[in-house]
C-alpha cells in the first residue's frame, strides 16, 4: 500500500527539475534588468526608462551572440508568468479614493481621451494597413499606460515578440519627446499648474515620463499628473476584457471546444482585487512602497525576456507605417487632452 510520501517524491523531483530548467533564462532576465535598472541612473540616459533599456539590450544580444536554447524555457516563463503576476501588483498603485480625488471632470476628461484616442488609433492603423495586432498594442500603449498596458495588451491579441517590441519603442519614443517638449509649450501656452499636470497624466505614455515632466510645473502639477496617470491605469480593465471577445470566433454557431479557447485575461480580476484591497487602510505604507518598488523591476525582467526574443530583421520587414501611426496617435492625444482641459477644466 502506497503512503502519502510515496506521492510527495515525484512531484517535489518534477518541481526541481522545472526550476532547473527555467534557471538559465530567468537568470539571464536578472541579470539584464539590474544592469538596465543600474544604468539609468546615468544623467545621459536619465530621460528613459529600465523598460526600454531591459528591451534593447536583450535585442543585441539576441541578434548579435544570440541566445542558446537552454535559456528559452527561462525567457518563457518570464514574459508569460512572471509578467502576469506584476500587472496583478500594479493594482497596490492606485486606490478608488485617488481616482476620486481628482474630481469628477477630471475623470470626465480622461474617459473621453483615452476611448476616442483607442478608437481613434485602431481605425487609422487599418486605415494605413498596419496589421491588426500592432495597432492594438500601440493603441493601448498610447491611451492607457505605455509598455505595461502594451505587454498586457499582448496577453490577450497574442502578438509576435516583434510586434510588442515595436510597439514599446515607438511608445517610448514620443513618450520622451512628450517629456522635452511639454514643459516648454506649458510656459508658451500659459498653463496653469493644475492644467499642466492634468495635460501630463492624460496624455504622455510612462507613468515615469508623466512623473518627471509633471513635477516641472511644481507639487500640485505633479500630484494632479501622477493621480490622472494612475487613474488611465484603471481603464485595462474594460480594454482587455473587450478585447478578449473582439477575439472570440465570428461564426454564428460557436462550439465549447472554441469557446474555452477565449482569451479572457484572468489575471486581470487580480489586478482589479488588489485595486480593491489597496482603497482600505490594510497594507504598511512602507511595505506597499517595497512591493511597488520591486514590481518595476520584474517588469523589467520580463521586458529583458522579450527582448531576448525579438528578431530585428522581421521588425525591419514591418516598415515605417507603425512609426507614423504612433506620431499620429501621440499628436491626437495631445491635443485632444489639452482641448478639453482648456475648455472644460
Amino acid at each position: 500500500m502506497r503512503t502519502m510520501s510515496n506521492y510527495a517524491i515525484p512531484s517535489k523531483k518534477i518541481w526541481v527539475d522545472q526550476l532547473h530548467e527555467i534557471a538559465p533564462g530567468l537568470l539571464l532576465s536578472f541579470g539584464l534588468s539590474m544592469l538596465a535598472s543600474n544604468l539609468q541612473k546615468f544623467p545621459f540616459l536619465g530621460f528613459t526608462s529600465p523598460l526600454m533599456i531591459a528591451v534593447i539590450m536583450g535585442t543585441l544580444i539576441r541578434n548579435t551572440v544570440g541566445v542558446p536554447a537552454i535559456y528559452r524555457p527561462g525567457i518563457v516563463f518570464s514574459l508569460k508568468k512572471l509578467l502576469r503576476f506584476s500587472i496583478i501588483l500594479l493594482g497596490l498603485q492606485l486606490s478608488l479614493a485617488q481616482v476620486l480625488d481628482i474630481g469628477l471632470q477630471a475623470l470626465g476628461i480622461i474617459i473621453i481621451t483615452t476611448v476616442t484616442t483607442f478608437v481613434f488609433t485602431c481605425w487609422l492603423g487599418e486605415v494605413l494597413g498596419v496589421n491588426r495586432k500592432l495597432t492594438q498594442l500601440i493603441a493601448a500603449g498610447t491611451s492607457i499606460c505605455g509598455a505595461s498596458a502594451i505587454v498586457a495588451t499582448n496577453s490577450v491579441v497574442e502578438g509576435s515578440d516583434e510586434d510588442v517590441a515595436y510597439a514599446i519603442t515607438i511608445i517610448s519614443l514620443f513618450g520622451s519627446l512628450s517629456m522635452l517638449s511639454y514643459p516648454f509649450l506649458s510656459r508658451i501656452l500659459d498653463l496653469a499648474p493644475e492644467a499642466f499636470g492634468l495635460w501630463a497624466g492624460i496624455s504622455i505614455h510612462e507613468v515615469a515620463q508623466v512623473i518627471a515632466t509633471a513635477f516641472q510645473g511644481g507639487e500640485v502639477s505633479g500630484e494632479l499628473g501622477t493621480i490622472s496617470k494612475l487613474a488611465r491605469v484603471l481603464f485595462l480593465i474594460p480594454f482587455l476584457l473587450t478585447l478578449s471577445f473582439d477575439h472570440i470566433p465570428k461564426q454564428k454557431h460557436v462550439e465549447s471546444s472554441q469557446l474555452k479557447k477565449i482569451p479572457i485575461p484572468w489575471f486581470i480580476f487580480g489586478f482589479i482585487g488588489l485595486v480593491g484591497l489597496n482603497s482600505l487602510p490594510i497594507f504598511p505604507p512602507l511595505a506597499k512602497a517595497w512591493v511597488i518598488q520591486n514590481n518595476k523591476f520584474l517588469i523589467t525582467m520580463a521586458l529583458a525576456a522579450m527582448g531576448l526574443e525579438v528578431n530585428l530583421l522581421k521588425m525591419r520587414q514591418t516598415g515605417l507605417k507603425p512609426l507614423y501611426l504612433g506620431a499620429a496617435a501621440w499628436l491626437f492625444i495631445a491635443c485632444l487632452s489639452l482641448g478639453l482641459i482648456t475648455r472644460f477644466y
